[in-house]
Formats: C-alpha cells, structure tokens, sequence
C-alpha cells in the first residue's frame, strides 16, 4: 500500500507554455546572433593565415628558382621572348607559376609540360591537347575567395611594382603614377611586356625580364614580390588559366589596393552597366592588388616575409614599396 500511494502521489511534468517556447526560441535566436560574427570572424582569421602560408610558400618557390637559375622565374615567357616583332606569341612557354612548380612539389606536372626551352614550340597549348592541363591547385587559391571556384585560375600574382599598364578602354584614372620621376622611377613598359629589366619596376615582367636579388637596390625586405589577386575582377586572370603567359598574372601597385571593380559586369570595357572606371576588361583598373580579406590585403615581400598591408596605405609609399629600384626611404607601416 505505502509503494502503491507513493506511486500515485506523482505530478506529471508540466509541458512549455506557448509563451514560454517562444520566449526560449527567442532567447537561442539571441545567443546565435551574438556568436555568429565571432565565428565569422575565426573562420576569416584561419582563412587568412591560410593565404599567407600561400604566398610564403610561392616566395620560397621564387627562391628555389632563384638559387638554380640565378633570377626570378619569368613572369611569363614565350620563345622567342624579344622586343617588337621578335616574340612568337604562339609559342606560350607559361607564366611565373609554371616555372614555380618543381619547387611547389608539383615536379611531375612541370615534367609533363613539353618543350619549355624549345622556340617556336607552343608548350602550354600541347600540354592542354594532351590533358596535362588545365590544373587546379590548392596552394594558389585564398580560401576567402569563393568566386571562379571551378576554374583554374590563382588568387596569387607577381609584382609590376608602379608599372604602366595597357589602356585598352581610354579610361586610365591612375596612370599618372607609373611615371613619377620624383618618387625615383620614370615611365615602363605596359603590362610589363618587356625583355628589358630597365623597363620594369618591380620583380616580374610578361615576357620573361630577368630580375636578381642584386637588381633589388632598395632592399628585399621593403620590395613587393607577390601579392593577392581576384581572379573574378579582372579580365584576363578570369578568362586565361593561371598556366597561361595569356593570363599574364602580374598586377600594378599604380591602382589603389582594393579597388572596386563590378565582376557582374564582363561586358568589353563595363558596356552594359559597370562602365570603364570599374570593367573588369580594363587593365587601368583591373591590374590592381586586391583580396576578400576586410581591409587589405596579404603580400610576400622579396625577402620571403609575408605582411597583411591595410588598404588605406599611403599611396606614394604603395608605390615606393613596389618599385625595386627608386632609391628613395620607405618601409611597410
């Protein structure tokens, strides 16, 4: 009898008044809300650290090359690689990137590529028939970019330094930076197409320019070498693989970092809506440093050290950074 009248002398547990579910589901809503821009936040500053472990290990690639062939890699390169109407432009011998590969661990598809020292040879479109290429890389794509994602493309670049670059839209908004006899540096060759290293100011040239650490006067530790890139904000890395010299994945310092162009836009010279002064088809604002990251933008510089560099740098110190050669004081902030 005690167990039976123990038994009985149960309440069943009260359910959740409607006010009160909502009152908890509000309260959850709440909590989530709060920690959703903390790990927001994480995954931005792992996405972050990620790229510059990118860009460090293609510095030391740079290096690798250095040390065997006694310059930088070429940032692009056909044979021949002369001036004027010495290039065969049919003969793509591939970019910086390609000449990176043995010291990225990716030897087997540098081995695959056919010909690379061989004139009048189109090694990359012979690797492309083959099915050698296209590849996709991990290492050269910055996690925080989650744009041309199916392509082969890389959200890494070499520098121009304050290089001219090709006005194909008749709208050049910041030209008047590639020419700044004041700042120690004089006019260049557009987009870096160029043979001769004195027509360069940065590290890299499309055409194959060869650069030393010897060439870097004003020191490896304040000189850009590499710096980040979106492939879907610029015509040619968008349209070209990274492998190809027709991408030519090099980028000018003379643009400010981050500049907004419109990728919706890929009409020639933003036609449709974007207009020239933010098309994706234009060099003068297309060939500029640029990343997902808030506020700036991670570069490697000569030395191998990769540094985050907040967009709202001064630009003539941009620019000071970029160039290898201007004699003039600047370090990064």
């Amino acid at each position: 009898m005690m167990i039976s009248w123990f038994r009985s002398s149960r309440r069943p547990p009260r359910a959740l008044t409607l006010v009160e579910l909502l009152v908890v589901i509000a309260i959850i809503g709440v909590l989530i809300g709060l920690a959703l821009p903390a790990v927001q936040k994480i995954r931005e500053a792992a996405n972050r650290m990620q790229c510059s472990n990118n860009l460090k290990q293609l510095a030391l690639a740079c290096h690798g090359y250095h040390d065997v062939h006694g310059s930088f890699p070429p940032g692009g390169l056909f044979l021949p690689n002369g001036t004027g109407g010495n290039v065969d432009w049919q003969a793509d011998k591939g970019t910086w990137l390609v000449h990176s590969l043995p010291f990225i661990e990716q030897g087997n598809l540098f081995d695959q590529i056919p010909n690379l020292n061989v004139p009048h040879f189109d090694s990359i479109g012979v690797a492309e028939q083959a099915g050698v290429l296209p590849q996709k890389i991990a290492l050269l794509r910055c996690p925080s970019d989650g744009t041309a994602y199916t392509q082969a493309v890389s959200n890494y670049c070499g520098s121009l330094g304050p290089n001219c670059l090709d006005n194909v839209c008749g709208y050049a908004p910041f030209a008047q930076y590639c020419n700044q006899p004041a700042w120690g540096y004089t006019t260049s060759a557009g987009d870096g197409e160029t043979s001769d290293a004195q027509r360069v100011r940065g590290i890299f040239s499309r055409l194959g320019a060869r650069i030393t650490f010897a060439s870097v006067v004003d020191g490896t530790t304040n000189t850009f070498l590499l710096g980040e890139d979106i492939p879907a904000q610029c015509g040619h890395h968008l349209e070209h693989p990274w492998y190809s010299t027709w991408a030519n994945p090099l980028l000018s310092t003379i643009i400010p970092m981050n500049y907004p162009v419109n990728e919706k836009d890929l009409s020639w010279c933003g036609a449709n809506f974007a207009g020239p002064g933010y098309s994706v088809s234009n060099n003068e604002v297309s060939f500029g440093f640029k990343s997902r990251h808030p506020l700036g933008a991670n570069f490697a510089m000569v030395d191998g050290s990769v540094h985050f560099v907040q967009q709202s740098i001064d630009h003539r110190t941009y620019q000071l950074l970029g160039c290898r050669d201007d004699g003039q004081f600047a370090v990064l902030p």
